[in-house]
């Protein structure tokens, strides 16, 4: 390996992060961007040297240009020397499979199901896995990540926004300029947030470039072609190797600057290939081989590629060994052998002949073939053989995206697209082009590409004949989905109402997919009356067809719209002959109708049935991932979110809305993101501590991204900022923000099933900023809207803000009267957070009326909850009016004087013997926070900290006064 010159500071901060990847606040990712040839790969292997060094396990792996639609590549690669026993061990291999053994699937022996296996469920997968690897300390060291396929991309995003848990460091070399913009965009938000150290190389330093790797060179020949290479270290060797084997100083520095085809200065290109030029016949063909096998590239794989017999790879042998010697090859773990850098590769490539590389593939695509490999393993070689039309190569490539839509939908896409670009236009082929256009839409619409789907199925719409009419109708139903996605609801209405007004009409069964389409876009764009006769209609139709699935699809829908609308009777005996009738149904039966049970589950949540709701979405999970319904999951996921948060469960609903939002980033769908990152922000807002601005944040980006449409989603994220200012203190704004998504002071637009809690705030607010007079009228709406819904939550709400009111004009007996009544309607639906938070405003009014036993009795039961709920921000509150009655913590011990209150907490914590897996759940830090908090030792704090004790008291802790107005 060449000296590593220069990169003094960047070692440093390597260094420190080395010796302690797991001290407080340090970046879980460090990011290494610079231009080809800088030294990017140079420094990724010391710091893997260095980790190795520290004793700690070093992963690493490489994207490769012409691989960039397999799988999970990247990971692959890195994770391959893993101990096989320690993954066979895993608890996670069914989904870790899909990673570990990338397009091969499964290990020998396998259980994986590639088409079983939900989209990101590898992502959690890995993440675990790490998080046991790394409790001796893991650095996963991932090599030209520009060139990353899709779903690797989406692992690494899913890493820096949750990092594994434990001594584990992700580190990341790219070219910044060839970086796709999500990955751009995913890294710049870590570096943002403190989770990413960024590192940027520039040039080597000339002094010390030419000290180290020039130094028999005379100095002003030194000094030229340093200047030459701009302080390129790859592009300086290439010219010293030039130099050195005799090129006269004129023609080596004399090159065009312009840029390759391949990315690099034109004159490392000629230098490169003039290198090349210098094999043998046979040498050049095994390059070739070698830069066209990729990870295949094994000898006998190799002997196959050129054409040999297989019995014969002696002269192959000896080629690498030749090519080895001259430093063109280099080898690889599992028997390949590799080019010795990827910008070889890449000039090696780029001038094998197009027929002589289609070959070349298609030998390798045969070869596999002959060995068993799954159809997911050929496909890459496949698709770069295609040079006609061959029904058996489609076949293959149809095959492997079947394999991997649910798991890597892009991949899926291009390979799609590649037997669409070769499928003869022709009569015959008229319907299976169809089809295809249409599952590679779908392919599209799940990985993000919503407009480029919208596109093709707007194509497939108008070009269908009387013969396709049902693929059109299908096609239709899609693009009513991507359209709703983009934010373009009315023309999802008007595209759907078209079909069904066409001759011939579309069957019974797809009329029931057109309406309750029209029915979601209706509820989205707060129209649902426009389409209720629409549902009704399908009803109709599909228990006349005896469509039992379409009609409990269509009874959940009316049964969410009714609720939405606050017409809870109607709203009721639609949910229970939803239930009654999705109960009998079988999974298999519910699979391409399982958006259905999101429709149910968020009816039972307005209607504040949680268990139905429980039981509901949890089923409708399970359904979604095992049939690859991707689109449907960040609807259960966000209700899933939502009940466990009104439950008082807050890291499952924060890991479920984490979820839902990581699902809509990859969707691509402005107004889905807003609606998950609203649900996110009520999560944060709950269980994070005072002073925290994850929810405010969250809530800004929710508003952002709705870019200004109208409708249910961008309302709930004006909502929810609304929520989120008041509690930072700023009533004006949490004012203009509800009303703003209500379309005025009293709230037209706003669906009526959630007024009286966002008339609670708003009451709260007019009485923060001195209006009475509005404050007053919002109670006296309050009161009114929750009548009308007959539901308790609602009706506590409303008695919320009648004791604000009440606590404002002195009324203290009414205050707590109203509270407590509000606390015991909260009980009774299972709204035990909401319960937490009436018991702790009504504690310290009943302190001040003199009844210190019930103060303290309040108190306790809402402090008991919000902790074992970890509803972080009602345990500080509780905190801040903690009744006389109920003694403070006892004095700090000395011995732990010097510590944060946080530390004392987990401390605390430790005393009552849980595990730090437990207190980092408890207390919503990451595992390495815990394990390396400066306690003393473990002992030493059991011993300090009494138990049960809780953390110093602190008068002025950030939000005291926030929460007093609250």
């Amino acid at each position: 390996m060449t000296q590593l010159v220069g990169r003094t500071a960047e070692l440093a901060r390597l260094d420190a992060l080395l010796a302690g990847p797991d001290l407080p606040d340090a970046p879980a990712v460090v990011d290494i961007a610079g231009e080809p040839g800088i030294g990017k790969s140079r420094l990724l292997g010391e710091i893997c040297a260095r980790a190795r060094r520290h004793g700690l396990t070093v992963l690493r792996g490489r994207a490769t240009e012409y691989e960039q639609h397999v799988p999970f590549q990247a990971f692959t690669d890195a994770l391959a020397d893993v101990d096989p026993r320690v993954v066979a061990a895993d608890p996670g291999l069914p989904e870790l499979e899909w990673v570990l053994h990338g397009i091969r699937q499964a290990a020998p022996g396998g259980t994986s199901d590639p088409g079983a296996v939900a989209r990101f469920g590898p992502h959690r997968a890995i993440s675990a896995f790490l998080t046991r690897l790394g409790e001796r300390g893991v650095v996963l060291a991932v090599d030209d990540l520009h060139w990353a396929d899709p779903a690797s991309r989406e692992l690494v995003d899913h890493l820096i926004r949750h990092p594994a848990r434990g001594r584990v460091l992700l580190v990341v070399a790219r070219r910044a300029r060839q970086t796709p913009t999500s990955l751009t965009a995913a890294l710049a938000r870590g570096t943002g947030s403190g989770d990413v150290l960024h590192l940027a190389l520039g040039p080597l330093p000339e002094e010390e470039s030419i000290r180290t790797l020039a130094a028999d060179v005379p100095g002003r020949e030194a000094k030229q072609l340093y200047a030459a290479s701009e302080g390129n270290p790859f592009y300086l060797l290439a010219l010293l190797h030039a130099y050195r084997g005799g090129a006269g100083l004129p023609s080596v520095l004399t090159q065009p600057d312009a840029t390759d085809a391949v990315g690099v200065p034109h004159g490392l290109a000629v230098l490169l290939l003039d290198e090349l030029t210098a094999l043998t016949q046979p040498q050049r063909r095994v390059a070739e081989a070698v830069a066209a096998l990729g990870a295949h590239a094994t000898p006998a794989m190799v002997t196959a590629a050129i054409g040999l017999p297989p019995g014969e790879p002696t002269e192959v042998t000896e080629q690498i060994r030749a090519l080895a010697a001259r430093d063109v090859l280099r080898a690889a773990p599992g028997g390949r052998w590799v080019l010795r850098h990827p910008l070889v590769r890449a000039l090696v490539y780029e001038n094998i002949a197009p027929g002589r590389r289609a070959r070349l593939h298609r030998r390798a695509a045969r070869a596999l073939a002959r060995s068993g490999a799954p159809a997911t393993e050929r496909a890459h070689h496949v698709a770069r053989s295609m040079t006609g039309w061959d029904a058996d190569a489609a076949a293959v490539l149809e095959e492997s995206a079947a394999q991997c839509a649910s798991t890597a939908p892009a991949t899926a896409a291009h390979l799609l697209h590649v037997v669409l670009a070769h499928l003869p236009d022709t009569p015959e082929h008229e319907r299976r082009r169809g089809e295809l256009v249409l599952a590679r839409a779908r392919a599209l619409g799940v990985s993000g590409g919503l407009r480029e789907s919208r596109d093709l199925l707007h194509h497939l719409i108008e070009t269908s004949g009387k013969d396709l009419l049902p693929l059109r109708t299908e096609a239709v139903a899609w693009c009513a989905v991507m359209e709703r996605h983009l934010g373009h609801s009315p023309e999802a209405t008007a595209l759907l109402r078209r079909e069904l007004s066409r001759r011939p009409s579309p069957s019974p069964g797809q009329a029931v997919s057109l309406r309750l389409a029209l029915g979601m876009s209706a509820l989205l764009t707060a129209s649902y009356p426009e389409a209720r006769a629409d549902v009704a209609e399908a009803v109709s139709l599909a228990r006349a067809g005896g469509d039992c699935a379409g009609e409990a699809a269509a009874l959940a829908l009316a049964a969410l719209g009714e609720a939405y609308e606050g017409e809870t009777a109607a709203a009721v005996r639609f949910t229970d002959a939803a239930s009654r009738l999705t109960d009998a149904l079988t999974d298999p039966g519910l699979t391409d109708l399982c958006e259905s049970l999101s429709w149910l589950a968020w009816a039972e949540v307005l209607l504040e049935r949680y268990e139905d709701a429980e039981r509901h979405f949890g089923r409708g999970l399970d359904i979604a991932r095992r049939g690859g319904r991707l689109h449907v999951l960040p609807h259960l996921l966000t209700s899933k979110a939502f009940v466990h948060l009104t439950t008082c469960r807050l890291p499952s609903a924060l890991e479920a809305a984490e979820e839902a939002e990581t699902l809509a980033r990859a969707a691509g769908s402005p107004d889905l993101l807003a609606f998950t990152l609203a649900i996110k922000t009520l999560v944060l807002l709950l269980c994070r501590p005072f002073g925290d601005i994850s929810a405010l944040t969250t809530a800004e980006e929710a508003v952002a991204a709705t870019s200004g449409t109208k409708g249910w989603w961008p309302a709930l994220a004006w909502c929810m900022l609304g929520h989120t200012t008041f509690v930072s203190g700023d009533a004006h704004r949490a004012q203009e923000a509800i009303t703003t998504a209500g379309g005025g002071r009293e709230l037209p637009l706003l669906q009526p099933s959630i007024r009286p809690g966002q008339l609670d705030t708003l009451t709260a607010a007019a009485l923060a900023t001195g209006d009475l007079g509005q404050a007053r009228r919002w109670a006296a709406q309050a009161a009114r809207e929750a009548d009308r819904l007959g539901l308790g939550g609602q009706r506590a709400a409303a008695r919320r803000a009648e004791a604000s009111l009440a606590e404002h004009r002195g009324d203290t007996d009414k205050a707590v009267r109203l509270l407590d009544a509000a606390a015991q309607e909260y009980a009774r639906c299972g709204q035990r957070l909401w319960e937490a938070y009436c018991l702790l405003r009504a504690a310290p009014l009943v302190q001040r009326s003199g009844q210190s036993e019930r103060a303290a009795a309040l108190w306790h039961r809402a402090h008991r909850i919000a902790l074992a709920g970890g509803a972080r921000l009602l345990v500080d509150l509780a905190e801040l009016v903690r009744p006389e009655v109920v003694p403070r913590p006892p004095a700090v011990p000395a011995e732990l004087a010097g510590l944060t209150a946080r530390e004392v907490e987990v401390a605390g914590l430790l005393a009552e013997g849980l595990s730090n897996q437990d207190i980092a759940a408890r207390l919503h830090l990451s595992r390495r926070t815990v394990e390396n908090a400066p306690l003393l030792g473990l002992s030493q704090a059991r011993r300090a900290v009494p138990f049960g004790a809780d953390p110093p008291h602190d008068p002025h802790r950030p939000g005291r006064r926030l929460m007093s107005q609250a």
